[in-house]
C-alpha cells in the first residue's frame, strides 16, 4: 500500500463518532520511518538539526523546502536502529508528530486533525492517552497535539516563504552525493540543491542586510556547515554494509 506523506498508511479524521473509547499508547519505536531517506525540516529546527544531519533543499511546488538526509539508498533510514530507536539526539518534528497530521481542504483554508490508525499504539483497551472523554469532547492530550500541529503548520508556512525567497534570489544549485563502498561500489544521491557560496557572495549589500534582519543568513550558513554531515551518513551506510556482509557472502 502506498503511504501518504511518506509515513502514513491509514490517516483518517479524528472524530468522537469514530474514536470514542480509543486511546494511543506512546512508543519510543520509530520503525514507521524505516523506508524513507529524507524528510522535510522546518527553518526553526536548523540550529539543532544541522549539528547532526546534512540539510539540503528539494523542489516543493513553486518553491523549495529544506530536508534532512537520512540515507543514501532509497527506502533506507540510516538514523533508525534495528530495534526502532532513533540514532540521533534531535528528531525532526516531521517524525515526532506521527501518528497525527493535519489534512487541508482543497482551498487550504481548513485543517482537520487526522490519526494513522495503523500505529501499533492505537487501541480500545485504555492503554496510554484517551482521545475523547466520557463527555465526547477531546481530552487535554488531544488539545496538546493540536497545539503542536498548529505550531508545526505555522512553521511550515514560514519555511515555505523562506524557500520561495531562496528560489527568487537564485542562490541554489544542483548537487549530487556519491559514496564509494569498501567493495568499490558507487552509490549516488541526487535530486537536491544546495546554496552556492559564490552566489551568496555576489548578493548586494542591501539583500544581505535583509537576510541578516530576517535571520535567514544564519540559516544559510547553518545549511552550508551541515553539508559536512554527509560524512556521517556515509559512515552509517558503510557500517550497515559491514553488518550485511556475512549474509551477502553466505548467499
Amino acid at each position: 500500500m502506498a503511504k501518504q506523506l511518506l509515513i502514513y498508511e491509514t490517516a483518517v479524521p479524528v472524530s468522537a463518532t469514530r474514536h470514542a473509547g480509543m486511546s494511543l499508547e506512546g512508543s519510543d519505536s520509530y520503525a514507521f520511518s524505516a523506508a524513507i531517506n529524507a524528510v522535510p525540516l522546518m527553518a526553526v529546527e536548523f540550529p539543532r538539526a544541522t549539528a547532526e544531519y546534512a540539510v539540503v533543499f528539494a523542489a516543493d511546488g513553486d518553491g523549495l523546502m529544506p530536508v534532512v538526509i537520512l540515507g543514501i539508498r532509497n527506502e533506507q533510514n540510516l538514523y533508525l536502529a534495528p530495534d526502532g530507536h532513533w540514532k540521533a539526539d534531535y528528531i525532526p518534528a516531521f517524525i515526532r508528530r506521527y501518528p497525527f497530521v493535519f489534512a487541508s481542504t482543497a482551498d487550504g483554508k481548513s485543517l482537520t486533525l487526522c490519526i494513522d490508525e495503523s500505529h501499533p499504539g492505537v487501541n480500545r483497551e485504555g492503554r496510554g492517552n484517551a482521545l475523547f472523554g466520557d463527555d465526547g469532547k477531546p481530552t487535554p492530550y488531544v488539545d496538546k497535539v493540536l497545539e503542536f500541529l498548529k505550531d508545526y503548520q505555522a512553521q511550515f508556512e514560514r519555511t515555505r516563504v523562506f524557500g520561495r525567497r531562496l528560489k527568487d534570489l537564485g542562490l541554489l544549485e544542483p548537487m549530487q552525493a556519491t559514496v564509494s563502498t569498501p567493495k568499490g561500489e558507487k552509490l549516488s544521491l541526487g535530486g537536491f540543491m544546495v546554496v552556492g557560496r559564490d552566489k551568496l557572495r555576489a548578493l548586494s549589500g542591501e539583500t544581505l542586510q535583509q537576510l541578516v534582519k530576517s535571520d535567514e543568513l544564519e540559516l544559510l550558513y547553518l545549511h552550508l556547515a551541515s553539508l559536512r554531515n554527509f560524512n556521517t551518513v556515509k559512515d552509517r551506510l558503510v557500517g550497515t554494509l559491514a553488518d550485511e556482509q556475512p549474509a551477502t557472502d553466505a548467499a
